[in-house]
């Protein structure tokens, strides 16, 4: 829906742009070879003569400023992955699944109340586990209100035990509410020392790795759950395993290539 209202408003404001070049166009050298009073007569019917006789002027101008625009939000972002990668890829604070040597870099940002991200878990880990050569890091992502904000703060506070990936699959895996009771009988049960976890979660360490997640997000554009990074590409929404393979090998393409030049 949002593709097509931002369609709509390039191709309005095409048409009016268009339009108003035609016009000046026609009006200059109506100027040059007519008196005033009789140009400015005949100016709105020679835009509209143009116009419907060339209708297909329209089209073009509006499928160019479209490629155009394209073209300058690829580049924009391509800027923002490049200046973002260390950051995407390597901060300390997210958790690294998968093999931590990978010849691949697959960042996600998630929520664990989001239904797509817990629907999207399984095939993911199943990609990354069947492939072998797959880094996985997790964002926190908490976008879904005050009990995302408390699963994410008690997940980041788990890594200072060890038990990260046991309480984020137990999350991933839970359905219903997460209220702060439910969080922590999760965490009980996959062995978390609970008085410990509950001093860290309100850290400021752990709200600042949750801001800077956000700054990131923000930056990069991503509003929504699941979001991926698939080395310098954006993926926005879930994906299948085959979608999610189809993608891993063009990003292993791309990094040949570029090794190759």
């Amino acid at each position: 829906m949002a593709t097509n209202s931002k369609l709509s408003v390039l191709s309005i404001g095409s048409i009016i742009a268009l339009v108003g070049l035609i016009g000046f166009g026609i009006y200059q050298y109506g100027q040059k070879v007519t008196p005033a009073p009789v140009a400015d007569a005949e100016f709105g019917e020679k835009v509209r003569g143009y116009l419907m006789a060339n209708p297909f002027v329209l089209r073009e101008v509006i499928e160019e400023l479209q490629a155009q625009e394209q073209l300058a939000t690829s580049q924009q972002q391509n800027a923002t992955l490049a200046s973002l990668s260390d950051d995407l890829k390597n901060d300390p604070a997210s958790y690294v699944a998968g093999n931590p040597d990978g010849d691949v870099t697959i960042v996600e940002f998630f929520d664990y109340r989001c239904g797509y991200c817990k629907r999207n878990f399984p095939d993911l880990m199943k990609t990354v586990e069947d492939d072998g050569n797959i880094r996985l890091v997790l964002k926190e992502f908490p976008i879904l209100g005050d009990d995302s904000v408390l699963a994410s703060q008690a997940a980041i506070a788990s890594m200072s035990q060890g038990k990260y990936m046991e309480f984020h699959t137990a999350l991933m895996a839970v359905r219903g509410g997460l209220t702060k009771d439910r969080i922590l009988n999760i965490a009980s049960d996959v062995g978390l020392d609970i008085p410990k976890l509950e001093e860290e979660m309100q850290g400021s360490a752990v709200q600042e790795i949750i801001r800077k997640n956000y700054s990131i997000a923000q930056q990069l554009g991503v509003n929504g759950t699941p979001a991926f990074v698939i080395e310098d590409t954006l993926y926005p929404g879930a994906a299948t395993s085959e979608q999610m393979e189809k993608l891993i090998v063009a990003a292993r393409e791309r990094k040949k290539t570029a090794a190759t030049n």
